[in-house]
């Protein structure tokens, strides 16, 4: 059973987030509208779930706009897919009971009717509530899967991170870390890669923004990177790819530093460094792994308890926080896992 729950209400008017423009790129606050409606009745096989903690995630960059991407894009006029952490106040699904603490697409607003295929994980394990939307949730669940799975650390790997101070880079690094790797994280600012250092145990951290990032990385990983852990794509990827040892392996979790895929971007050719090095290029997205989402929530939260892992929360308060979250992903705004608080 969860803990650390906060005080929540029952509103009798449902505020929703609705996508009113389709972005091109990263969407912005402008965007989204902010309506109100009646609260939902569940229907047959459905529960009406009440929302806590509304989650921004870079994947809504992909939902919300026409961009190529492996979901359907939010309609123009629905509320924004997302993510969230809720409790149950209504139950026609067998199975899920008045009180059940649930994570899941229950998109940006007050309530959503929902059957079960709605439901990521059961908030069952005895962690904080908050924990289910980071530690627990896809953001940390891609860490482990995607490293695990397709990056296959071995202890003494020398593994760097991009966006290492980030809601899935920081988790790699942690992760990789109780794994005997060495970890180096490349980041945006002077004080994320304090961060790094200070919260999140990497050996080395590098601010990419400043100084010659092949040289920084050459220092850092004299005898070539083992395993890349990529959220960035761009130019970041180009230069790392020339580091990578022969046999390495990569891992494309995410593309954050390009602006937009329409048109598709071009840049420098990496086909030889893949043959050259004999390299492993693997994509990640969580949803193709559901069937190993419980396994790695019990290895997640084992690894919390064992103080191997800690997780950071970067709250907001209010529904009116919504619009301009992915935005500020993008930026490099948070300092932790964005949630938004609208209990």
């Amino acid at each position: 059973m969860p803990n650390s729950i906060p005080a929540y209400s029952l509103p009798d008017r449902n505020r929703q987030v609705l996508l009113t423009t389709r972005p091109d790129g990263i969407p912005q606050a402008s965007h989204f509208t902010l309506a109100e409606t009646s609260v939902p009745e569940p229907g047959e096989g459905q529960m009406l779930v009440r929302n806590i903690y509304l989650s921004a995630d870079p994947a809504q960059r992909g939902w919300a706009s026409s961009e190529a991407n492996y979901a359907a894009p939010v309609p123009i006029g629905g509320p924004m897919r997302a993510l969230a952490v809720a409790v149950v106040v209504a139950s026609r699904a067998k199975g899920y009971a008045v009180g059940d603490f649930l994570y899941g697409f229950f998109g940006w607003q007050d309530y959503a009717a929902v059957g079960p295929e709605a439901v990521l994980h059961r908030a069952t394990e005895d962690l904080p509530l908050d924990a289910f939307g980071a530690l627990v949730g896809i953001n940390g669940i891609t860490a482990y899967l995607a490293l695990t799975k397709l990056g296959r650390p071995v202890a003494g790997d020398t593994l760097v991170v991009s966006t290492a101070a980030g809601s899935v880079g920081s988790f790699v690094g942690q992760i990789g870390k109780s794994m005997g790797c060495r970890t180096v994280g490349l980041t945006g600012d002077d004080a994320k890669v304090a961060r790094c250092h200070d919260r999140f145990g990497y050996d080395e951290a590098i601010n990419y923004r400043t100084g010659n990032i092949a040289a920084a990385v050459k220092r850092a990983a004299p005898d070539g990177v083992n395993l890349y852990f990529d959220n960035t794509g761009g130019p970041i990827l180009d230069t790392v790819l020339r580091q990578m040892a022969v046999g390495g392996r990569v891992v494309q979790c995410g593309t954050a530093s390009v602006g937009s895929w329409v048109p598709a971007p071009t840049g420098p050719r990496n086909e030889r460094e893949i043959l050259t090095r004999r390299l492993v290029w693997s994509g990640f997205v969580i949803f193709d792994h559901m069937a190993d989402y419980a396994r790695a929530a019990s290895e997640m939260a084992q690894l919390w308890r064992q103080g191997k892992v800690v997780y950071d929360i970067d709250l907001a308060e209010g529904i009116e926080a919504a619009p301009g979250a992915i935005a500020a992903l993008y930026a490099g705004e948070n300092t932790g896992k964005r949630l938004i608080h609208i209990g």
